[in-house]
């Protein structure tokens, strides 16, 4: 099961996620998230010297697309996720460039079929998240037989709330998921906004991939 670690912005604990082989690290480039990569001293200069194998993903909501575009090259991104309320032709016109994720949040209930299929020919995954009122993570995870019941073409990551006590259920759901394709995780894994606690990350990749 491969993992992203997202609100990443110390360069010591990217290369510690690399070391220990976690396959993404996202980087919020929205300013009104308490992770704001530019809020911290990680700069794109000292991350471009860093020879890593870990993928570079780009958080973006509602952003101008030549920004985003302008921010990958920037901080040589190797993939964007989008965020917000982004349309299905402006997703397609940053997929043109970059490998692109589009997130979903997912309420009670939600159709997850009708959110997803404008977007089903136009990105190369989906993320699923819980709904909040703020774009972003909510700590809190939803309903996931919603999207276990949804005809999802497309590899995605399951996103909102994982915790270090999810290992099982995790592994559980993934079983009946063919395009499962990683795990995201952020604020239960924190000392604080933007500052990981590394010994929780080790734990739940060995749980992950007993």
């Amino acid at each position: 099961m491969r993992i992203k670690v997202c609100g990443m912005t110390k360069l010591e604990q990217i290369r510690q996620l690399n070391e220990i082989g976690i396959e993404f690290a996202g980087f919020i480039f929205y300013p009104k998230s308490p992770r704001y990569v530019k809020k911290f001293n990680l700069s794109a200069i000292d991350l471009k010297r860093e020879k890593m194998q870990i993928s570079r993903v780009g958080v973006f909501v509602n952003e101008r697309s030549e920004d985003v575009l302008k921010t990958v090259d920037h901080w040589r991104l190797d993939m964007v996720q989008l965020h917000g309320d982004e349309t299905p032709k402006y997703c397609e016109q940053i997929s043109n460039h970059v490998t692109t994720i589009k997130a979903f949040r997912i309420g009670e209930g939600e159709n997850v079929d009708w959110k997803i299929n404008p977007y089903q020919a136009c990105v190369d995954m989906f993320l699923f998240d819980t709904v909040g009122v703020h774009y972003g993570g909510t700590g809190q995870q939803f309903d996931w037989s919603l999207i276990g019941n949804a005809r999802i073409l497309k590899p995605y990551f399951l996103s909102g709330g994982i915790g270090p006590e999810d290992t099982k259920a995790v592994k559980e759901f993934a079983a009946t998921q063919k395009n499962l394709f990683a795990v995201d995780v952020n604020s239960k894994f924190e000392l604080m906004p933007g500052v990981k606690d590394m010994d929780k990350v080790r734990e739940f990749r060995g749980r992950l991939r007993d």
